[in-house]
């Protein structure tokens, strides 16, 4: 089995917890009824499922009826987005230009259906304003989505005060419904989903741990669900559940979800942010590296509000991205020039967006940490970089 002592694309998915998957599966395997069902085996797994989303709950710190459980971080993204088609009149939806595929794809879809689809652009320094988001509303927008945590930049957007700049430039109107993909923070910020005027936020387990295949959807406003089926998870996601990954969910967001409720996810974030600005420094210093954005050298390197310490994006002119890629797997090191989802695709539309050079968004580099990176293994990575950086640059 690769070990992953030395995997740095915790981004694209983390290595699951051991643990807290067997306990999952033995969960699973104990109650084994279908939850829907009425008779004795089904009410015993229906309490089973209820009792991981109470738990699930308590560790979001919202109530456990506003959870629904997912199939992961895409179809909660698509859920709420896919709500304005069972609207009658035909309006516009926004959303930011560095939104995942899983948003930005799917826009195009809804595009196709009639609706008018309005993107605005961060700066230059991978952040979305609330001045951008708020003077792009049209009369009609009946939907805005903004990530918290960019996947590749590590940005973390001001989603609070797009919150708050939307109920004020709405007050007396009827409020666009506001989402937030959190795939890329929970579990990596502090997060507060009871902030007035997010209505809903999408979650992945896989990104913290978790199995593959479940995710939740926070939601504090009620919708109506495009898709339809069975009728599980109070009609907004319908589909036999998963105890197994529901269990394992629950159980991660306990372990991995950072709050004042979880002092020791609270400890590892501070050292993540201590051994983020080291390695930052470390690139800052290595001949040819650009740091991506190029404030992100700026100020508190590890953790100061602007950028996430489990992410760093940057770019060696003249190495392709996925030459270093490749390079740094030859020597036992994993890293990844961007979203998995992305792989393989010459386009590169968060950097576009951003205004990012051709030659640097060729040689553009993502590293991403987790719970199990050490700081011994950062220094050695970046020793791993400068040797590679510097074979191909003699």
């Amino acid at each position: 089995m690769l070990s992953y002592e030395h995997y740095f694309d915790w981004a694209a998915t983390a290595p699951g917890d051991e643990d807290i998957l067997k306990e999952a599966l033995a969960v699973s395997i104990e109650h084994w009824g279908n939850p829907s069902s009425i008779h004795a085996a089904g009410c015993d797994a229906k309490k089973a499922l209820e009792a991981a989303r109470s738990r699930a709950a308590a560790a979001l710190g919202v109530p456990a009826e506003k959870l629904c459980f997912t199939s992961g971080g895409t179809e909660s993204d698509h859920i709420p987005l896919l709500s304005v088609l069972s609207r009658p009149q035909k309006g516009s939806i926004l959303l930011s230009a560095i939104e995942h595929p899983a948003m930005r794809e799917m826009a195009k879809m809804i595009g196709s259906c009639g609706w008018k689809v309005i993107t605005v652009n961060p700066g230059k320094d991978g952040f979305v304003s609330a001045e951008a988001i708020v003077s792009q509303l049209q009369d009609d927008t009946a939907f805005v989505s903004i990530m918290a945590v960019n996947n590749e930049t590590g940005a973390v957007q001001p989603v609070y005060d797009i919150a708050d700049a939307l109920c004020r430039a709405t007050q007396g109107k009827r409020r666009p419904f506001f989402h937030v993909d959190c795939v890329q923070a929970a579990g990596k910020i502090p997060l507060d989903l009871t902030h007035s005027g997010i209505d809903s936020a999408a979650f992945s387990a896989h990104k913290i741990r978790g199995p593959r295949g479940i995710g939740l959807l926070y939601l504090s406003r009620n919708l109506t669900s495009f898709l339809r089926g069975g009728g599980q998870e109070k009609n907004i996601r319908s589909g036999t559940e998963n105890l197994f990954g529901a269990t394992a969910c629950a159980a991660c967001l306990e372990k991995y979800y950072i709050s004042s409720r979880n002092p020791r996810a609270q400890e590892r974030f501070a050292a993540q942010q201590r051994y983020t600005a080291d390695f930052i420094a470390g690139l800052k210093e290595t001949p040819g590296c650009v740091l991506l954005p190029h404030c992100r050298g700026e100020g508190n390197a590890g953790y100061d509000g602007r950028f996430s310490p489990w992410v760093v994006q940057a770019a060696f002119p003249g190495i392709p991205g996925q030459v270093m890629e490749r390079a740094l797997s030859s020597e036992g090191y994993y890293i990844s020039t961007g979203s998995a989802c992305s792989a393989g695709k010459q386009s590169r539309p968060i950097l576009d967006s951003m205004g990012i050079s051709a030659k640097e968004k060729e040689s553009a580099v993502r590293f991403s940490f987790g719970d199990s990176t050490t700081e011994q293994a950062m220094h050695e990575l970046l020793a791993a970089v400068r040797k590679v950086a510097g074979t191909f640059r003699h």
